[in-house]
Formats: structure tokens, C-alpha cells, sequence
């Protein structure tokens, strides 16, 4: 900052003096005024990608319904933690990656995938789509979901110092959900959907160092054979170790409800996925 100021000062001094300023070694013409410093930080990289460490708790809900099913019959609404015996913490990886297009526009991608499987004995009996499974049969499942992300944000506001922006994102939930037991019984169900969501993205730098950032998506919508919101919420602190090299730790958490009538998934699903992370982040 005082070399800074001492060179404001002695142009400011000198300005019959043009002379010394930098020249073109060619054609002797002034050399435009070099472009000004911008500290490394979320608001002024181009291009980030961020290798997550992700350890949530998960909680899933849901209900398999027989295909072709009559008005009011339905299957049997169970959490799959607690009634299929699937794990309840993770351990997680995730990636993301920014690309900047000029300096208030922003396309965040991300993509989050869980799978999860089990052999338990159920404490109730379960009617699992077509299939019904009686209390105290060994059931076999697996429940796998995935999640796409494209976000869009302009800044509304940018400085050095604070970014504030808003704009438009598209996800892509995927479920896929199976149960068998050893008697050969077995229904496979998969259902998928696109939610638009609104964002706000927030960042700023606290010192040449120190940084911090949070988002949110929100969105809900209804239509003939489908119903489902998804809400996704994200907040980290994160030190600039090297220019282009930071770390940090956050707390994520993504909430997504599907409810289907269709030949593939006839049913509903509700997943929450909330808990702290840790990642590196690689700048350009």
C-alpha cells in the first residue's frame, strides 16, 4: 500500500515530465498505463475448481407405489435408514468447477452423486411397488440419487471487496431405488427430474488472505405427473494459502422432494443431505 501511494504521489508530482514515462522500445510511443493489481481472491478468479471432502448426514424418505395401481392404494411410506438399514453418515466426495465470462458473469457447475446399499432385516412389513415383504425378511436394497448442477449469476454489485449477485440455475435429480430378498423376490424403480432454481451468490474478502462465501437455490414446481422443490444452501471460510491455492471449510445442505406418477418411479422421495466440509481450491 505505501509503494502504492508513493507512486501516486510522484506522478501526481511530475506531470510536465513525459519524458519519463515508459515508452515503446520501437516506436517511442507511450506504453498504455499497466492494468491495476487485483488480489487473489472468489471475486476476482476466472476459473476455480474445488475438490470437496463432504461428511453429511443423510435422511431418506420414501414410498414405492404398484404400478398401475388403482385410486387410494399405495405402497408403504418407510425411511430407508431406519427400515432398510442404509448407512446415515457419509463420507463423500463432490466436485466443482467456475468459469468467469468477463467480469459479472459467473457458470458455476457441480455434481454430487450418493450411493448407498444394505442387507437388513425388516422390523414391519413393507410394500415395496409390486412387491410386498413380509416382517422379518432379509431385504437386499440399494438407493442411489444424483445431482447436476448448472448456475448462472450476474453481479449486481462487485468490488475488490464484496460480490453480490443473482441470476438463473437448472439441476438434474436422478433417483434409482431397488429391493430384493433371498427368495427372488425383487422391484427396480427410477424416476428423474429438472428443477430451474433461483440463486443468490455472496463473497467477500475479508483480508489478502481470509475469504468467505455462501449461496442459495430455491425452487418448487407442480405439473400434470410430477411435484417437487429442491433446496440447496452453502457457506464457507476459506484462506488464500498461495495465490492460486486456497483451503477452506463450509457446511452444505441440499434438500430435494420428488413425487412421481410415472410408469417408472409411482411414488414419492425425499432426501436431506446436511453437514460440514473441507476443500482445496485451485484458481486460475
Amino acid at each position: 500500500m505505501r509503494i502504492r501511494l508513493a507512486l501516486a504521489v510522484a506522478i501526481f508530482a511530475l506531470p510536465a515530465v513525459p519524458a519519463l514515462a515508459e515508452r515503446d522500445p520501437n516506436s517511442g510511443a507511450p506504453l498504455p498505463p499497466s492494468e491495476k493489481h487485483e488480489a487473489p481472491s472468489p471475486i476476482t478468479d476466472r476459473f476455480y475448481v474445488r475438490g470437496i471432502y463432504y461428511a453429511p448426514g443423510v435422511s431418506t424418505h420414501m414410498r414405492i407405489d404398484p404400478h398401475n395401481a388403482p385410486p387410494g392404494v399405495s405402497g408403504t411410506a418407510f425411511n430407508a435408514e431406519r427400515d432398510l438399514g442404509l448407512s446415515s453418515r457419509l463420507n463423500q466426495g463432490r466436485m466443482e468447477l467456475m468459469f468467469r465470462l468477463r467480469q459479472r458473469n459467473k457458470l458455476r457447475v457441480d455434481f454430487l452423486e450418493v450411493d448407498r446399499s444394505a442387507t437388513h432385516a425388516l422390523a414391519r412389513p413393507i410394500n415395496f411397488g409390486d412387491i410386498s415383504f413380509p416382517v422379518n425378511s432379509l431385504v437386499s436394497s440399494s438407493i442411489n440419487w444424483r445431482m447436476f448442477g448448472l448456475t448462472y449469476t450476474y453481479s449486481l454489485y462487485r468490488s475488490d471487496r464484496l460480490e453480490i449477485g443473482t441470476g438463473l440455475g437448472v439441476h438434474l435429480l436422478q433417483a434409482e431405488a431397488r429391493a430384493e430378498e433371498a427368495a427372488a423376490q425383487r422391484q427396480d424403480v427410477s424416476g428423474a427430474g429438472a428443477f430451474p432454481t433461483i440463486p443468490l451468490d455472496f463473497a467477500w474478502r475479508i483480508s489478502s488472505r481470509w475469504a468467505v462465501t455462501a449461496r442459495a437455490q430455491y425452487f418448487h414446481a407442480a405439473l400434470h405427473n410430477f411435484d417437487g422443490w429442491l433446496a440447496d444452501v452453502h457457506e464457507d471460510v476459506q484462506y488464500r494459502w498461495k495465490p492460486n491455492f486456497a483451503v477452506g471449510i463450509g457446511y452444505s445442505s441440499i434438500r430435494a422432494k420428488l413425487d412421481l406418477n410415472t410408469g417408472n418411479f409411482p411414488g414419492g422421495f425425499t432426501l436431506s443431505l446436511e453437514g460440514p466440509e473441507a476443500f482445496f481450491r485451485i484458481r486460475i
